[in-house]
């Protein structure tokens, strides 16, 4: 049986702007051996060509297929749901683009959706909009639910801060297509060609990575390079299948043998 895996980026591959060791001689390794993967982030401002060039800077080097981000997600639901429908967006870059390939149309004025992505350019008058279209029956779609880092220096709200406003201003509940949802963890697996028990999925976070895996049926592994920390599982009431400090740790023929029935 063939296997293939499904891989976050933050946390997995790089910390910030910081490639964790031995992340490179991992994808070299899937590379080389012809295993196919995809890099699963719920990022949804960057478009897959700056996926691709932030890891080229790091010395990884993949193509934009390689790359399925919760804003093309988001507009595959969205077209599938309602095709060239309208949205009015509180996003940016790879979230607007992504809703054009799909078809979609970007309106100031009664939309069929009000769709809320990862961005540093709102104001409270879009929030404002939004509310009011979304009263007047708009329906609310977050890109995800990431929520806050809540560290000093780090200037990130979180989306989920961002959709909390909008819908306690609204009175309606966001409806999330990124991780660890569903519709995206399956368009992941779809789009790699893989049946469920072919899929390995790699993350650093048990709330996203490793929850929406073991829903959907996934292989699991947790690296321990970035949010969750080994101390952090006993608040869980489910486990991931493996756990590394990094994926430097990994060797993929051990894991695709161990996961293979």
């Amino acid at each position: 049986m063939k296997k293939g895996f499904l891989i976050d980026m933050d946390g997995v591959i790089y910390s910030g702007e910081d490639l964790i060791p031995g992340a490179d001689i991992f994808i070299k390794a899937l590379q080389d051996q012809n295993i196919p993967f995809l890099f699963m982030t719920n990022n949804s401002q960057r478009a897959p060509v700056d996926v691709v060039n932030k890891l080229a800077g790091m010395g990884i080097t993949v193509h934009e297929n390689n790359v399925y981000t919760s804003a093309m997600a988001t507009a595959w639901f969205l077209s599938f749901m309602k095709p060239k429908g309208t949205a009015y967006v509180l996003g940016e870059g790879g979230l607007i683009t992504s809703l054009h390939e799909n078809g979609y149309s970007l309106v100031t004025s009664n939309p069929d959706y009000v769709v809320i992505g990862e961005g540093r350019n709102f104001t409270l008058e879009m929030a404002n909009n939004a509310v009011e279209m979304i009263l007047s029956g708009a329906k609310l779609i977050a890109t995800n639910l990431d929520p806050s880092p809540q560290k000093a220096g780090w200037a990130n709200l979180g989306i989920k801060s961002i959709v909390s406003m909008v819908e306690e201003a609204s009175g309606k509940k966001a409806f999330s297509v990124g991780k660890p949802s569903p519709v995206m963890m399956r368009a992941a697996r779809k789009k790699l060609g893989l049946t469920t028990a072919e899929t390995i999925v790699i993350g650093d976070t048990m709330d996203t990575d490793i929850l929406g895996s073991i829903q959907m049926g996934y292989n699991t592994i947790l690296t321990l390079s970035g949010v969750s920390k080994k101390e952090d599982l006993i608040n869980y009431a489910f486990s991931p299948d493996m756990i590394l400090n990094s994926v430097a740790d990994l060797d993929v023929k051990d894991v695709i043998k161990k996961f293979t029935k």
